[in-house]
């Protein structure tokens, strides 16, 4: 056997960009983009594309440059995500929630060769680009609105142009000659640390791809909502996986609640992704039940099960993912089992809240002491690391050996997520590293504070954080935002309630001991809840009762006797 050499026909690089021209050929003339009153077929996607990849060559993008864009859920953007490796460059879709400077220290970093900027971010790109005037600047593209051109230019380079003079006949796409070549470079959103540059490799996103699209159960002509932005982790890969499947793309500018719910009556809306802020955006709209059901899939935070029953009522069939942008998007999902169909609904929601089993594109997913690098055993109560393992790992960071090798060890990718393994082998998150309560060397999951808080029906947002307590050293501190027909000042919601409520719902020692109303929630750029900033304000606080010294009789003995040496 070992005789058998590998041949061109029997040994080719594994690649997202395959998924374009299988479409064009078999799916040609179905919808492939909608955007508004414009739409493609897969046919005029594929060709646009290969038109686009081509100018891209003539400009002299060469193979590993970047391709930077700043732009919202648009054709272009879902045509860069194949056009630009076809041109054997790297695609970097740059968060357009950042304000100038957060732009400009990605484009300092990844010195793209053009960035391609959509006629809305104009005035950020360039107060961007005056901020890296000491390098080498990329060459700039306008897209402009597709239905209603504006005219708006940073120099002579425009989308449409490029696309209607790209040459392929002299410059044809270039095939992938390595399936470990970079496709993609997505910057973290930076919620504990600095952003960081993740390199995806052609051979991981096509493994994401195709994993995420079995385990979801994503069958042939899905209508698609974008939703999630297409610049978090390539749209956790649905910007190649729709084609795949020969979908369509229906593009959102915004996910405001009257675009969505209009989309998903439009066009019949099969799927989409959110976040779970997102969530809120669809309960809020107090709008009646789908007439049928849309599949959703939902990460990037822990979502309580209270929030996933009410969204579930409204015909929203939900499956919770975990992920990161380093495992190029979900690296675990909550498959359903039949028999839970049975139980009542709040342990429904209970289960579906929990992370999951391992992608089947990864080779592991474990729970692991990190000080033995042994498994944690399957008992739903020890904490460890979660660990992740397969090609659909990140290459490493860009620029930045040293915190790729900090973030590899023992053949191990080290998430930063604390968690627990239940005898069906289910891992749930019990919080970051790095939100882990130490109370009296007690540790409390933040997550589990916030799902008892999310419990409570006035709570809208709730987000629990360390503050200093002189005696146990930390205690949970709650951050909570009520919905719109309750009112704090008014006395209707107190935190003397709040802090009841979760008396009644776990161990006293992790109950908030302080409780701050805000009219909502700090988020950074993806819509994840900045605990940093919170972390700050509550050490300026102090804790309820915190001149009272008495031992909490729900801590053990042990530790109760230890913290008073």
């Amino acid at each position: 056997m070992d005789s058998l050499p590998k041949r061109d026909a029997n040994h080719v690089p594994l690649s997202p960009v395959t998924f374009l021209p299988r479409a064009a050929a078999v799916y040609a003339d179905r919808t492939s983009v909608v955007c508004g009153g414009t739409a493609f077929t897969w046919r005029q996607t594929h060709d646009r594309c290969v038109r686009l990849s081509a100018a891209l060559q003539a400009l002299g993008v060469a193979r590993k440059d970047i391709v930077s864009v700043l732009a919202p859920n648009t054709p272009a953007l879902y045509e860069m995500h194949f056009a630009v490796p076809m041109a054997g460059a790297v695609i970097n879709a740059i968060n357009t929630r950042l304000d100038a400077a957060g732009v400009a220290a990605i484009l300092r970093h990844a010195a793209p060769k053009l960035l391609f900027i959509y006629y809305q971010y104009i005035r950020v790109a360039t107060d961007a680009l005056k901020s890296v005037m000491d390098t080498a600047l990329p060459l700039l593209v306008v897209i402009d609105d597709i239905e209603a051109p504006t005219g708006a230019r940073v120099g002579e380079l425009e989308y449409e142009g490029l696309v209607a003079r790209g040459d392929p006949g002299r410059h044809p796409p270039r095939e992938v000659v390595d399936e470990w070549d970079a496709v993609a470079l997505n910057y973290t959103s930076g919620t504990t640390s600095a952003p960081k540059g993740v390199v995806y490799s052609h051979r991981g996103a096509y493994l994401s791809t195709v994993g995420l699209l079995l385990q979801w159960g994503v069958g042939n002509e899905p209508v698609y909502l974008w939703s999630l932005p297409m610049f978090h982790c390539n749209g956790w890969t649905f910007t190649w996986g729709i084609a795949a499947r020969g979908g369509a793309n229906v593009c959102v500018r915004a996910p405001t609640a009257d675009a969505m719910y209009s989309a998903i009556a439009d066009h019949g809306v099969t799927h989409m992704c959110v976040a779970p802020v997102l969530f809120n955006v669809l309960l809020d709209a107090q709008r009646d039940p789908l007439p049928r059901a849309v599949e959703v899939l939902t990460g990037g935070a822990p979502p309580p099960a209270a929030l996933l029953e009410r969204v579930e009522r409204l015909g929203f069939h939900v499956t919770h993912a975990y992920g990161m942008t380093e495992a190029t998007g979900p690296a675990m999902v909550c498959e359903w089992r039949e028999r839970w169909d049975a139980l009542p609904a709040p342990e429904r929601a209970a289960l579906k809240a929990r992370q999951g089993v391992s992608m089947i594109s990864l080779a592991g997913a474990d729970v692991k002491d990190l000080k033995t690098m042994a498994s944690v055993p399957r008992d739903g109560t020890t904490l460890g690391e979660i660990v992740l393992r397969g090609s659909s790992v990140m290459k490493g960071y860009y620029k930045n050996p040293e915190a790729t090798d900090a973030a590899f060890r023992g053949g191990w990718f080290l998430t930063g997520d604390v968690g627990v393994v239940h005898p069906d082998g289910y891992v749930e998150i019990k919080d970051r590293s790095k939100d882990v309560i130490i109370s009296g060397g007690e540790n409390i999951s933040s997550v589990e504070v916030e799902a008892a808080l999310y419990g409570h029906p006035a709570v809208h947002e709730a987000a629990v954080v360390a503050m200093p307590h002189p005696h146990w050293g930390e205690t949970p501190c709650a951050f909570v935002a009520l919905k719109k027909e309750f009112d704090s000042d008014a006395g209707e919601v107190n935190e003397e309630e709040l802090v009841a409520f979760c008396r009644s719902k776990m161990a006293h020692f992790m109950v908030p001991r302080k409780v701050v109303f805000v009219d909502e929630l700090p988020k950074n750029a993806t819509g994840k809840v900045q605990k940093l900033a919170l972390r700050e304000r509550a050490r300026g606080l102090r804790p309820r009762g915190s001149d009272k010294k008495k031992p909490d009789p729900t801590r053990p003995a042990t530790l109760t006797a230890l913290s008073r040496i």
